[in-house]
């Protein structure tokens, strides 16, 4: 399945490792181009064994899938100079926050199945949440090769398209939550008298265990927290600090305006202009 990348920026290469590491796509099937860095694409060239180039005819001839990869700002520029290569059997895959299936299809100046995703930076370790949303022309053989490449770099959900914004605020955004919280882990644990070759791989482990804790288990996220409280013991002593500083509250503000941003970043391609 030949698969273009627009764009090679560490969210592509992320895809394309994970991809030809599931076996999702093969090397010598990914075509990948960018703006003007020749020495990223050489870079991947060598890593993966993929095809790169500028010749914008070979790279998207007969592609299957059309990964765009590009800061939405260039997202009519890139997508003007490829409408041309673009098929009623083409499936473009859009990685840019805010930029609209409407917008994508007005810019393409014809009927082609969208597909409008959003991982997170844990892609790269092959962890990512991703959120895609479809357009009504995705047939049910496309649908099946987007799942197949977003869950070979971790979760993958469909939504409906106006929830990605609150996806890129809770999962898009989420990894630097929880490194703002292992900073003031990090931050505590010397401040109390541990090293930080000790304290970090204390915190890691914490994480992962939790994280496996709420993976396996039925219990809520409270439920979970409640059964380590004991009365009058240090986890109930630090939870109080916690709640006196309205830190879920504060959580719940986080992720409801990083949601908002999303929606305000995105306004510029929520009516385009014909062509």
């Amino acid at each position: 399945m030949k698969t273009t990348f627009i764009g090679a920026g560490s969210m592509a290469e992320a895809i394309i490792s994970g991809a030809i590491s599931s076996g999702a796509l093969a090397a010598s099937d990914i075509y990948t181009t960018n703006k003007a860095n020749k020495n990223r694409l050489e870079e991947l060239k060598t890593r993966y064994d993929i095809h790169t180039g500028y010749n914008t005819a070979e790279m998207l001839t007969n592609s299957d899938i059309i990964v765009l990869a590009m800061k939405p700002k260039d997202a009519a520029e890139a997508i003007r100079k490829i409408k041309a290569h673009v098929s009623p059997a083409s499936l473009i895959i859009s990685l840019m926050a805010g930029v609209t299936i409407d917008f994508i299809e007005q810019e393409t100046g014809q009927p082609c199945a969208v597909v409008r995703a959003m991982p997170n930076t844990s892609a790269a370790v092959g962890k990512s949440a991703t959120a895609i949303a479809l357009n009504e022309y995705v047939s049910e053989q496309q649908k099946m090769a987007a799942l197949a490449l977003f869950s070979s770099i971790g979760l993958t959900k469909v939504v409906k398209e106006e929830q990605l914004d609150a996806v890129t605020g809770l999962s898009g955004s989420g990894p630097a939550y929880i490194y703002y919280v292992v900073e003031a882990m990090e931050q505590a644990a010397e401040e109390v008298g541990l090293e930080k070759e000790t304290a970090k791989p204390l915190i890691i482990q914490t994480l992962l265990g939790a994280a496996d804790m709420l993976s396996i288990t039925n219990g809520k996220a409270e439920q979970l927290r409640k059964a380590i409280m004991s009365p009058g013991g240090t986890t109930e002593a630090g939870i109080r600090v916690l709640e006196n500083a309205k830190v879920k509250e504060t959580f719940v503000e986080c992720i409801i305006e990083a949601t908002a941003q999303s929606k305000r970043l995105g306004l510029p391609y929520q009516s385009p202009v014909k062509r």
